[in-house]
């Protein structure tokens, strides 16, 4: 296990990523992390992320140096090599050359032999001697990714220089007597391009970790966990019909069977065909299933009915059509915000009234992932900490007294994906791409009707089709449809038309941090152009979006 300290950086999750990708688990701790706690998790190594600030700043992040004694490995990445040297006596300086973007690395000679080094272990281990370098196995030049202001001027006693760019003298250091390192780059993104490598020496030449990391263990382990902690009670779960929601029903349902109870609420915002796709992922065979419309408005109150899918999964879903509802709540709405709210005080209206029908549920189950616990500031309690008391997380009123069980909580997206495949979900549903929760709303510019989401769950899924066909589905992050506020004069079939405008949205992205526009081929753009014009009445014309985040968003509203 590796404990990464966080000192503010904007790649924590890439470090934390980087890690996992090795096979190899790991946690992510601010930087007011007692010594004790660090002792009880009992890491293999720690890794001192980057952070924006100076290491002289007044309040700036700091963590107990005592780390530096507990004979654990350290690897200290920009600021967290600054506030290394720092705490052991060295000089951090603003240098006249600062330093961003691409950088030639020069490994130097003694580090490139691979200094050996007599390492004293415990007196139940015996001595050996280890190579111990970042750089093993690395030529001795290459590109790395720089971001930083100050420098190191000159280092502490036992430290040496084990890298050098033409800006940045000291780029990386070591004190291979006691396992400690620093990277002025950044070895976590991209750019770096032997960043991965440098992680992973630093993983199993330095802290003799063992590849334990997957998601068949990690399946395994919580469906344990959740089994004990839920017992015979029940769990209630919002099913939206997105990987995160599916993957945590599959993993909570494999642990407690029918205990589980699903709702989804159709809000009539949902792409073609969304719930059928859904009834379907979950079963191929929905035979001997008792289905009823669960009809909402304003006048009629919701009555329970349940669709249970009795293949193998055997799972209780209940599908609530609150359309209607929802439509109403939107009509001359405008504004994106005021559009949101609405959206999620109408479904926690709809969500209350159906989890109230059942009887002798305790848990209230979500597809909450890491990134969400580590943006979110909470806190965090480690591999079994899969329970926690409900705190009105995701809106839900705090008068509904449920626990929380959230079991995806320690993973990444693409682990999530992982994860769906190890349980047996179909391709389609794991490889979804990212859908908003307001759904169709927020991609029609000004007020929503029947009519315009007609119009835009048409042309969608045509986009959709044909990004399948073209075979770039899992390469994109998201690919949809926008429906404009605005008419153009168009010509077809020799009369004159004026109708709406539909934009292409596609984009790549690692995390949806950042995004950039996708080069679609001309050729596809036409194609969809093509099929969106003939066959979607109300529309005459559709553009492609070049923007990318930032300085844009992904969505639109």
């Amino acid at each position: 296990m590796i404990i990464i300290i966080d000192f503010g950086s904007q790649f924590n999750q890439l470090i934390a990523r980087r890690v996992r990708e090795n096979e190899v688990y790991c946690q992510i701790e601010p930087a007011g992390t007692s010594l004790d706690k660090i002792k009880s998790l009992n890491p293999e190594g720690i890794i001192l992320s980057g952070g924006p600030s100076s290491i002289y700043e007044e309040n700036s992040p700091a963590i107990d140096a005592g780390i530096f004694k507990l004979g654990i490995p350290v690897l200290g990445i920009c600021y967290g090599m600054q506030f290394m040297v720092n705490a052991f006596g060295g000089k951090i300086a603003r240098p006249k050359k600062r330093e961003y973007g691409f950088a030639t690395l020069t490994i130097k000679e003694a580090s490139a032999k691979f200094v050996e080094e007599s390492q004293a272990l415990s007196e139940n281990q015996e001595k050996s001697k280890s190579k111990l370098s970042i750089f093993n196995g690395i030529e001795q030049t290459s590109q790395c990714w720089m971001s930083h202001g100050d420098s190191t001027e000159f280092l502490p006693d036992n430290f040496s220089i084990t890298a050098s760019t033409d800006n940045t003298e000291i780029a990386a250091i070591a004190d291979n007597k006691n396992r400690l390192f620093g990277l002025q780059f950044h070895p976590e993104v991209e750019h770096t391009v032997n960043g991965y490598k440098m992680i992973s020496n630093f993983l199993f030449d330095i802290c003799k970790c063992k590849k334990s990391w997957n998601m068949e263990s990690f399946a395994n382990g919580a469906i344990a966990q959740i089994k004990e902690a839920v017992g015979d009670k029940k769990v209630i779960m919002g099913l939206s019909g997105g990987v995160d929601s599916s993957v945590a029903a599959l993993l909570i349902h494999k642990a407690i069977g029918k205990n589980l109870y699903c709702i989804f609420v159709d809000n009539g915002l949902l792409r073609k065909n969304e719930k059928e796709n859904l009834k379907k992922s979950f079963s191929d065979n929905l035979t001997n299933q008792t289905f009823t419309d669960n009809l909402v408005n304003q006048n009629h109150p919701a009555k329970p009915v349940k669709q249970r899918l009795t293949s193998n999964l055997d799972m209780n879903i209940t599908f609530v059509d609150a359309k209607q509802k929802f439509l109403d709540a939107l009509k001359d709405v405008t504004d994106p915000e005021k559009k949101r709210k609405e959206i999620g005080r109408i479904f926690i209206e709809v969500f209350e009234a159906e989890a109230a029908k059942i009887e002798g549920a305790d848990f209230l189950g979500q597809g909450t992932l890491y990134p969400d616990i580590i943006e979110s500031k909470s806190a965090f309690g480690g591999p079994t900490s899969v329970i926690k008391s409900h705190h009105n997380v995701g809106g839900l009123p705090e008068k509904m007294n449920l626990k929380l069980i959230e079991p995806l909580q320690l993973l990444f997206k693409d682990e999530v994906r992982k994860l769906g495949l190890e349980l047996g979900l179909n391709e389609d549903m794991v490889w979804r791409q990212p859908f908003p929760g307001p759904g169709l709303a927020i991609r029609i510019m000004g007020a929503v009707s029947e009519e315009r989401l007609q119009i835009l769950r048409e042309s969608d899924a045509i986009l959709l089709e044909e990004i399948r066909q073209a075979g770039l589905y899992r390469e994109l992050w998201q690919s949809f449809a926008v429906l404009l506020p605005v008419k153009s004069v168009g010509v077809m079939g020799d009369k004159r038309t004026y109708d709406s405008c539909i934009a292409i949205r596609a984009v790549n992205s690692k995390d949806a941090m950042t995004a950039d526009w996708a080069r679609l081929p001309h050729d596809l753009l036409a194609k969809i152009s093509n099929r969106i014009i003939n066959e979607v009445d109300g529309v005459n014309r559709v553009v492609f979006d070049i923007t990318s985040k930032p300085p844009g968003t992904i969505e639109w509203e």
